[in-house]
């Protein structure tokens, strides 16, 4: 088939945008991870701005990790990663699967609940007597519990499950299969890409833990990552008589702001392309 010379410009124009769109997104992320890995002279005789370095050290992560605050935070992060979104899929899908049978009693009044929660919710000061009241303060359950579902993810797996064939169920219950283990060997196994898709929510949201983490959490040996890091950001910069051999505050921070980013940064690829037949499948109908 050929092309117009109309679809040629088209095709050459919007690859033009994403270049320089890439380019935006890229830029920051890539002077940050640079000037962590650059001696702080050379840093200094660019004018503070250095993409490509021309030397390399790796003091700035040597003396960050040889701390036992970033150790730490890593692992109360990927505590909180890891069981806060495996309890987040669990109970959403306990959750959105019943909400998906038409037959299911009460069904309407549960999902204007879900939805009433998009406009209102119970605030910052009742939220926190709550957690208060049920002993989860300077916990890591107080970073789990009070966001373990979010409506927004509810709907989007319950439109996914809506729009599994009915077949599927008719014919297992024929065969004389209760909805739970529809819900394991039938419904589970085809709805990997939503799955994958709130799994990534989730665990985002769980990595960059920050609010609840300053809201409910006091012990500093239970600070995540991302409190930890916004510590370290908040030091002062070293003195300007800072030499190689020194590693100054800024090296630190940029060091700090990619071992907390780059975990997320290497999921990614490997469920893009799960996340985005999860977000088409499952996309919230009106």
């Amino acid at each position: 088939m050929v092309k117009q010379k109309g679809d040629v410009v088209f095709n050459t124009f919007v690859y033009v945008l994403l270049a320089v769109l890439g380019a935006i997104a890229l830029v920051p992320l890539l002077y940050v991870f640079s000037v962590s890995i650059t001696p702080y002279s050379e840093v200094l005789k660019n004018g503070g701005y250095v993409i490509i370095p021309k030397s390399i050290t790796f003091e700035a992560y040597k003396q960050l990790f040889s701390e036992s605050t970033i150790p730490r935070a890593f692992r109360v992060t990927i505590i909180i990663t890891v069981v806060g979104t495996f309890l987040n899929i669990v109970l959403t899908t306990l959750l959105a699967y019943p909400l998906s049978r038409k037959g299911f009693p009460g069904r309407k009044y549960i999902l204007f609940a879900i939805v009433f929660t998009f406009i209102f919710n119970g605030g910052i000061i009742p939220t926190y007597l709550i957690v208060k009241s049920t002993g989860m303060l300077d916990s890591l359950f107080s970073m789990i519990v009070p966001n373990i579902i979010w409506s927004y993810n509810v709907l989007i797996m319950k439109s996914f499950f809506d729009n599994l064939p009915e077949e599927l169920f008719e014919s297992a219950k024929i065969d004389g299969a209760k909805e739970f283990r529809i819900l394991w060997q039938i419904v589970v196994p085809l709805s990997t890409p939503v799955f994958l898709t709130l799994c990534l929510f989730y665990a985002v949201s769980h990595w960059n833990e920050f609010f609840q983490a300053i809201m409910y959490v006091s012990d500093r040996n239970l600070y995540p990552l991302q409190v930890v890091v916004r510590d370290i950001l908040m030091q002062t910069l070293s003195s300007m008589s800072n030499t190689e051999s020194m590693v100054p505050a800024v090296t630190m921070q940029m060091a700090a702001v990619i071992s907390a980013s780059l975990p997320i940064i290497l999921v990614y690829p490997f469920i893009q392309k799960y996340f985005t037949k999860g977000m088409l499948l499952g996309a919230v109908k009106g």
